[in-house]
């Protein structure tokens, strides 16, 4: 069965809604408030509104360039696919290999443009694990407008246009991966009970993503604790676009927070951590990023006939719908 690019861009919704810390309910009335600003505006100021914002939650996720019902034979998929990736696609389709599409995890153009605007999410994340909602939104939103700031310089569309200039379609998938290995890592976790700090670390590296990246230099690793101290409650924070501020570490650790496994964190966050007594241990950043996007990709690959080819920093692993990894 053919896959259309619009296919691809819904699957990878869903998924990601699917595996949301927030309820259905939740998402709704998001949408539903995002709707009610919509239909306030002018005839004017609504040309400049993105109206897929009215269904998906997701602002870091766009098809890029195409048309929707473009039916797509293969794809090439990497955490970061800059103009550099998009030559490779180029050079591997003049050998004959069927790429249609470039899809990226981290977000390009429209995507990138708004990733600040997923970052509320991180308030749900952190209400249920104890912390008031009221407090965790408002750590999140000056982290969030920060962000924004810091991102507005930024040349969102130079991968996009090099893609359209020879002929590609081009999409992002970031939040709805990040919220697929958020959930799988978690519940992975949760069954597996690591008492100690270096207990964490030998079991993530039990996962093929992270064991990859053991072996090649990057893999986990405790970053603020002692290996053999007790890891307490351990919750994983890998979604919500990007790195939130210190002081939530605070509140995540009077909620009786033990340890937090992450994708990065910076410096100022591990000694902010270290006067908090919270432990953290760094999972991966690429090794995170790959294992939610082969969520996504099994999802893709069980909807369609579909070539995928994996670079920058992608190692594709295939899982079947038990989550069980396939051969």
């Amino acid at each position: 069965m053919t896959i259309k690019l619009g296919d691809i861009y819904n699957t990878a919704v869903r998924k990601g809604m699917a595996e949301d810390s927030r309820d259905a309910e939740e998402i709704g009335r998001l949408l539903d408030s995002l709707r009610k600003d919509y239909e306030k505006l002018d005839d004017d100021d609504r040309e400049f509104f993105d109206t897929e914002r009215l269904t998906n939650p997701y602002a870091d996720t766009r098809i890029c360039l195409g048309d929707p019902e473009t039916e797509i034979r293969g794809l090439i998929v990497g955490i970061d696919m800059e103009v550099g990736e998009v030559l490779l696609a180029d050079r591997m389709r003049e050998k004959g290999e069927p790429i249609d599409l470039i899809l990226a995890h981290h977000p390009e153009g429209p995507g990138y443009a708004n990733l600040h605007e997923v970052m509320g999410m991180q308030a749900d994340l952190w209400a249920n694990e104890g912390v008031s909602i009221a407090a965790a939104d408002a750590l999140i939103a000056p982290r969030a407008e920060e962000i924004r700031r810091k991102i507005m310089p930024v040349n969102h569309y130079r991968a996009i246009d090099a893609a359209r200039l020879l002929g590609f379609a081009s999409m992002s998938c970031h939040t709805p991966a990040d919220n697929c290995v958020n959930s799988f890592v978690q519940r992975y976790l949760d069954d597996e009970s690591p008492r100690t700090l270096d207990d964490v670390v030998k079991v993530l590296r039990a996962l093929p993503e992270y064991g990859d990246a053991a072996r090649k230099g990057y893999g986990p690793a405790l970053v603020q604790g002692g290996g053999s101290a007790r890891a307490g409650r351990i919750v994983v924070d890998m979604t919500g676009g990007t790195e939130g501020p210190k002081e939530a570490l605070d509140r995540l650790a009077r909620a009786g927070v033990g340890t937090l496994v992450g994708m990065h964190y910076s410096e100022e966050h591990r000694k902010a951590a270290e006067e908090y007594k919270l432990n953290l241990v760094i999972a991966g950043h690429i090794s995170s990023d790959t294992l939610g996007m082969n969520v996504i990709l099994d999802e893709l690959e069980r909807a369609g006939d579909i070539a995928i080819y994996a670079t920058s920093g992608m190692v594709r692993v295939r899982r079947d719908k038990n989550g069980e990894v396939a051969p």
